[in-house]
């Protein structure tokens, strides 16, 4: 068993990933808490939770790599898993603001008493307990995954007619969660959060827990995407992704595979989602957009498909470009940015950040032991 489990992860890009991580949990918190402000290595607590954030989008990068960069699912809704996953988190930090809302309501959020709710939801229910909130969170992406999977997949659709399917599922969405009559707080969303588990939202401690709590769930979501792919399953959704109408042939039930992989990859996403809402403070209907998945795609194109590790990092490396770029004088111009770097990974780095450098030093090493047997010159 503890071969089958940790075999996945006995290559050094893995290990040096993971170690990178778990050090980031314990040691950025560390900084922040236990170092004085003025120190050289003290991190601010904006920064924290700005790095949290880059690890939320690099957790759903991964999910999405998993369908996309090994079975060649190319979706353009997980943003569509993401928001659930936060909607599922918010409705849980909404039930336990209580009577210190504006209203004053202990059972009712006040978007629910402004829109003249006479009574709780029945969808609301339980979401005042923490367990029940955290299942839904994974159950609710991924009950969406598996029915959409098994309706999608059973009929086989494929390629761009699946891509722009899960696009309108996603818009679909957008459009349901703006309406008031929804329960979920319409336009505005659900935000003014107090607390989780009792802990105060706004201090540091709780802000650091989340940080290293997230670093960890990135750890978790990779560990589990790195057991998948290199086990007999994930072999099969390779072939599936290179060969689809063979693997059929073969006598593998394909549709399967996939929606296995969907679902799983939606429940990662979800994840995603509810630790990204108690960082930012607020969740709405806006996550839902289309542009959302789509820039998600840009994450793991630049970082590289089919790598994991290059998905995460791609995420990271163009939310850090966002942020930098976004404020002062190049703000309009981010999204032809954006398009751009999209355009010249396509061109110059087609297998992306990680792919090109693999590639480069797998070309290396082939020229170095090609010249040692080389006969030597006369």
């Amino acid at each position: 068993m503890r071969s089958g489990l940790f075999s996945s992860i006995s290559d050094r890009a893995s290990q040096v990933f993971l170690g990178i991580l778990i050090a980031a949990a314990v040691l950025v918190p560390a900084s922040n808490l236990l170092l004085p402000v003025d120190s050289a290595l003290h991190v601010p607590t904006h920064l924290v939770s700005l790095f949290g954030k880059y690890l939320c989008y690099a957790m759903l990068a991964v999910a999405l790599d998993l369908v996309w960069g090994y079975c060649g699912i190319l979706s353009l809704g997980h943003g569509a898993f993401f928001a659930l996953g936060g909607y599922a988190m918010g409705m849980y930090l909404m039930r336990q603001i209580g009577p210190r809302g504006v209203y004053g309501n202990p059972i009712l959020p006040d978007f629910m008493v402004f829109l003249n709710y006479k009574e709780l939801p029945w969808f609301w229910y339980g979401f005042d307990m923490f367990p029940v909130a955290l299942l839904m969170v994974l159950i609710v992406p991924s009950l969406l995954a598996f029915v959409f999977g098994w309706l999608a997949f059973r009929s086989r659709v494929t390629g761009v007619y699946l891509s722009i399917i899960t696009q309108a599922m996603t818009y679909a969405l957008l459009l349901a969660f703006f309406r008031n009559d929804m329960g979920f707080g319409g336009n505005n969303g659900l935000t003014d959060f107090k607390d989780l588990l009792g802990f105060n939202l706004q201090a540091d401690g709780t802000r650091m827990t989340l940080f290293a709590l997230t670093a960890l769930g990135l750890c978790l979501c990779y560990w589990v995407s790195r057991i998948l792919v290199t086990s007999t399953f994930g072999k099969v959704l390779i072939a599936i992704r290179d060969a689809e109408s063979r693997t059929r042939f073969m006598g593998y039930r394909v549709e399967h595979y996939k929606l296995v992989a969907f679902t799983v990859s939606a429940a990662m996403a979800g994840l995603a989602g509810a630790l990204y809402v108690p960082q930012v403070g607020i969740i709405n209907p806006s996550e839902f957009a289309p542009a959302n998945s789509i820039e998600a795609v840009i994450w793991v194109a630049v970082g590289g498909r089919g790598t994991l590790i290059g998905a995460a990092l791609g995420a990271i490396i163009v939310n850090f470009m966002k942020t930098t770029f976004t404020t002062g004088a190049l703000a309009p111009y981010w999204l032809f940015m954006l398009g751009g770097l999209f355009i010249a990974t396509t061109l110059f780095l087609p297998k992306g950040v990680v792919g090109g450098v693999k590639e480069y030093w797998a070309k290396r090493q082939t020229t170095k032991a090609a010249a040692k047997t080389a006969p030597a010159a006369e």
